[in-house]
């Protein structure tokens, strides 16, 4: 039991890093991602830097309203900092986000359970690659393999955003139900069960530079929420 604990504990803290392929994905127009048309997950963000007045899409009434629809769910402490970086990146869509950071979820797990260093080296600010490759380490060191699976996310809300131009941050809290199993270097089970999904909760902060020319958000916090 105290090792399964320990697992997913690991699990709780490597959950986080693909934002840099998927949430900086732009949609191709704008009120299209803000009602969630979104962006396919290999469809490349155009450079651009975000201000007003750079040649970014100007939100219509239309898309102001989306926007005001998109928010309705988040708190309001969170909702000026969110309209903020919307204001400073014409195609931030708080939709398209969320949706983002589902599919990147189920990338980061994968990358983590399969110890890819270089993906992961991509998707994270230093302290964070550090913390995912010690674990990583420590598993190879051991000799142990997982063979987990990310079943299902039933949740993934925004619960607090900050923009301190240029930099804008989002927490989301996300709800899975994960199935994990651990064997040793022989290849015994030593933890886990793929027949029983435990639900995870995770509270992952990502950063970006708002005016930096690439659209890049980068894990750079987790906790178990």
């Amino acid at each position: 039991m105290i090792v399964e604990i320990v697992i997913l504990a690991m699990i709780a803290a490597f959950l986080g890093l693909r934002l840099y392929s998927v949430l900086g994905r732009r949609a191709e127009h704008d009120e299209e991602a803000l009602m969630g048309h979104l962006p396919r997950a290999t469809e490349p963000r155009q450079p651009a830097s975000g201000q007003p007045g750079d040649g970014a899409p100007v939100r219509s009434a239309d898309g102001a309203a989306a926007l005001d629809r998109a928010l309705a769910g988040v708190p309001a402490a969170a909702q000026r900092a969110v309209r903020e970086i919307a204001a400073a990146d014409r195609r931030f869509t708080p939709v398209a986000f969320v949706e983002g950071a589902k599919a990147a979820y189920g990338m980061i797990l994968e990358a983590f359970w399969k110890g890819d260093r270089e993906t992961l080296n991509q998707l994270c600010d230093d302290d964070v690659y550090a913390s995912f490759v010690a674990a990583i380490d420590a598993r190879e060191a051991a000799g142990e393999t997982v063979e987990n699976r990310l079943i299902r996310i039933n949740a993934a809300d925004i619960v607090s955003a900050d923009f301190a131009s240029p930099m804008a941050r989002i927490t989301v809290r996300f709800a899975a139900d994960i199935a994990a199993l651990t064997r040793d270097s022989e290849g015994n089970m030593i933890a886990g069960s793929l027949d029983d999904a435990i639900e995870s909760h995770d509270v992952w902060t990502f950063s970006r530079k708002i005016t930096a020319m690439r659209p890049d958000w980068l894990l750079d916090e987790t906790d178990e929420g």
